[in-house]
Order: structure tokens, then C-alpha cells, then sequence
């Protein structure tokens, strides 16, 4: 056993990679358990920049200790149909140079193990269904309120996705004229 924390972790869980991307940072770990080990935070500025930084970061720990699979969760829009060629891209967002951000591409261009990747709310609800306030929940949302205003829907264990994503935070609600 490994302690940190004041944790046990034990030395056969595997090491796993994550990567949350939001409207005003970026961070990727790495963790074994729900311990994290290391930690790398940079501000959301350009495509470029942010995925370069936190693709090189777990590139080198990586390098250093292999991690079995990586999550990505992601501000969006974002294309999750695995069948459309936009997967794993920012689609359409407000957020200026970041339409068509290849994601996940960015990451599987050096890491070939599993991927996981959806939007950042989903990745948020799905934490919160294995280790947080809906633990032994199948169906919860999870809302959120930062940068931006965004929800997460989780039925049967699973994110909903479908047609479209759908984006809870980036509906244009039009103002009544009056």
C-alpha cells in the first residue's frame, strides 16, 4: 500500500489519466483510486496553447509511469456521436478560436489506450453517481453555475447523449418583446 493523503491506495488499482476542460481553466491529473497524485492547472486560452500544455504533461508522465485509460470531459458544444467525423471536437461554442478543437484527437494522437470523453457536465455527473451526492442514484442531473451554465443528465448509469447533446447551458432563451 501507498499512502497519501492520509489515504491507503492500493498499489494494484490502476493508474488513471484525466482531463477537464473548462471556459476559464484546464487540468489534467493523474490518480489511482480517487487519489490524486499529480496535478497540472492552466488557464482555458487557446486551443493551441491549453491542450498543448496539458497534452504534453500527461505525455511525460505517461512516459514515466504508463496510465491504463484517460477521461476527458469538455466545455462545449461537443460532437459525441462516434459515427460523425466532428467526435471528440468543440463544435460550435461562443468561446472565441475554439470551434472545431479537435479534443480528444489532441490526446489519442500519442495515447492509444482507452478514451473517454463527453462534455464536461456529463464527466461532473457521472463523478458525482460513483463517489459523490448521487452514489446508489441511476438516473440524477447534475447543474452547474461558473463560466458558463451547463447540466449534466445521467439515466440508467449511462450520460444521456442522443440527436444532439443535451446542451442544458447553451440554449439561447430569446427575450419576449414587451
Amino acid at each position: 500500500m501507498i499512502m497519501h493523503a492520509e489515504r491507503e491506495i492500493p498499489n494494484n488499482a490502476p493508474l488513471i489519466a484525466g482531463v477537464e476542460l473548462g471556459g476559464t481553466k484546464g487540468v489534467a491529473l493523474v490518480a489511482r483510486g480517487q487519489t490524486i497524485l499529480a496535478r497540472e492547472r492552466v488557464p482555458t486560452t487557446n486551443p493551441n496553447e491549453t491542450l498543448g500544455t496539458l497534452s504534453n504533461w500527461l505525455r511525460a508522465h505517461h512516459a514515466e509511469s504508463p496510465f491504463a485509460a484517460l477521461g476527458i470531459a469538455t466545455f462545449g458544444p461537443v460532437g459525441l456521436d462516434r459515427a460523425h467525423p466532428d467526435y471528440g471536437h468543440i463544435t460550435r461554442t461562443p468561446k472565441p478560436g475554439w470551434t472545431q478543437a479537435d479534443v480528444r484527437g489532441t490526446f489519442t494522437r500519442w495515447f492509444d489506450g482507452p478514451v473517454g470523453f463527453d462534455t464536461d457536465v456529463n464527466g461532473a455527473a457521472l463523478a458525482e453517481g460513483r463517489w459523490g451526492a448521487a452514489v446508489g442514484s441511476s438516473s440524477h442531473i447534475y447543474l452547474t453555475i461558473g463560466t458558463g451554465i451547463g447540466g449534466g443528465l445521467v439515466v440508467n448509469g449511462a450520460p444521456v447523449h442522443g440527436f444532439v447533446h443535451p446542451e442544458m447551458g447553451h440554449v439561447r432563451v430569446r427575450r419576449v418583446p414587451g
